[in-house]
């Protein structure tokens, strides 16, 4: 979503990719460029968002032997996942979504913030594409059709909110808050 730099990762086979257009708030330098991975290069993620306590997650996770290159929130992100895995967003006091890509079990993982702060979308095409953007303008530029869900459109009239995990356009999905997937 940001203005300061872009970057993508692919799989070898090039069936999974991650971009990343960056915001650049808590470390300005290089060492926050995104995608971001681990020295090891199991984990890379993409990220958007705040963590609120990462000062203090850091420092645990430096306890536990973790060597950061960089300021970032991200970052530490990262190294919470690659620790605690999935349970790692149940440590996060913030707004943020994100992506992890884990090249050693080749999964990736979603997740969103408790109160649904920063948004995270996704298209699953049936023969297992799978895309995921923080918004519906990146899907809709990746072929995704713009017909309307009408069973959305009535919700927000009548409710001027969308309940669960629908949105405006058909076929495209919100990750509900404080959901990993």
């Amino acid at each position: 979503r940001g203005p300061d730099g872009y970057g993508y990762t692919l799989t070898d086979d090039g069936l999974v990719g991650l971009g990343h257009h960056r915001l650049a708030i808590l470390d300005l330098s290089d060492t926050g460029v995104q995608p971001m991975a681990t020295r090891d290069g199991r984990y890379v993620i993409i990220y958007n968002g705040e963590i609120y306590n990462h000062a203090e997650l850091r420092a645990e996770l430096e306890g536990l032997g973790h060597a950061f290159r960089s300021r970032t929130d991200t970052e530490v992100a990262l190294h919470a996942h690659a620790e605690w895995g999935k349970r790692c967003v149940n440590r996060f006091n913030g707004m943020f979504a994100y992506a992890v890509w884990d090249f050693e079990e080749c999964e990736l993982t979603l997740a969103r913030d408790r109160y649904g702060q920063k948004p995270l979308y996704y298209v699953a095409i049936p023969g297992g594409t799978f895309f995921f953007a923080s918004e519906v303008k990146a899907l809709l530029a990746a072929g995704h059709s713009a017909k309307v869900n009408e069973e959305a459109l009535v919700e927000y009239l009548t409710y001027q909110n969308y309940l669960g995990d629908r949105t405006l356009f058909a076929g495209v999905r919100i990750l509900p808050p404080g959901c990993t997937m």
